[in-house]
């Protein structure tokens, strides 16, 4: 009898243990970037069989710009450009293949930013209240650096601009994490697509540059 009482107090304890630390993990506060790529959609990505959009080009021009289809779970990739397709793997790459892999992973940056923050290495200071470079108008900012070391852009810094909703509305990119922008733009037209929040323009404060990511077909598991 003592034998059997002491198993189910053993028993009860590591149930009581887990419960305790799965309610723990609950209320854990997210993080700035979790609340940013949550307010996008994260949630939903796991379920993405094929991510098909294009970069760049014009609307009116339906072979300009590159276009990708990327399988997130097999790490297939498919780019069609001037008439051309080219395959590849991202798990076996040869030197043909991290040349086109280098505008995959600048184009998906683009469309995915909202959970690249997430997916990539990055170190991040807290968030601050300060004014857009294009708009002009407050909102909250986040910096965030990549390793001076590694990947295809080593040393990189993005302000990142975003409204009450988490959702991004500019940048700035700072190459290799320069005191001046590179490059300032707004993020806008989202759409959700099969719940991923994407935007398809992003203007510059001068001329009338827009870099559009267009054609976006996101396929997912049931």
């Amino acid at each position: 009898m003592k034998r059997l009482f002491y198993i189910l107090f053993i028993a009860t304890t590591i149930l009581s243990c887990k419960q305790e630390k799965k309610a723990k993990e609950i209320e854990k506060p997210l993080s700035i970037v979790e609340k940013i790529a949550n307010a996008h959609g994260y949630e939903n990505w796991h379920k993405v069989k094929t991510f098909e959009f294009t970069f760049g080009g014009k609307i009116d021009d339906s072979n300009s710009g590159r276009s990708w289809v990327w399988n997130p779970k097999t790490n297939d990739v498919r780019l069609v450009r001037n008439n051309d397709t080219t395959y590849y793997n991202r798990n076996s790459m040869d030197s043909i293949a991290i040349k086109t892999d280098r505008a995959f992973i600048n184009d998906k940056f683009w469309a995915l930013i909202p959970f690249q923050l997430i997916w990539d290495d990055v170190t991040y200071a807290t968030e601050v209240l300060a004014t857009a470079p294009v708009s002009q108008t407050a909102m909250n900012k986040l910096t965030i650096t990549y390793p001076k070391e590694g990947g295809y852009t080593p040393g990189d810094a993005y302000d990142i601009y975003f409204d009450e909703d988490y959702i991004i509305q500019e940048w700035s990119y700072r190459k290799a994490n320069t005191k001046e922008p590179s490059l300032s733009n707004t993020f806008e037209n989202y759409s959700t697509f099969n719940g991923l929040k994407i935007a398809q323009e992003h203007k510059k404060s001068e001329g009338d540059w827009n870099l559009l990511v267009r054609n976006i077909k996101i396929e997912i598991e049931e």
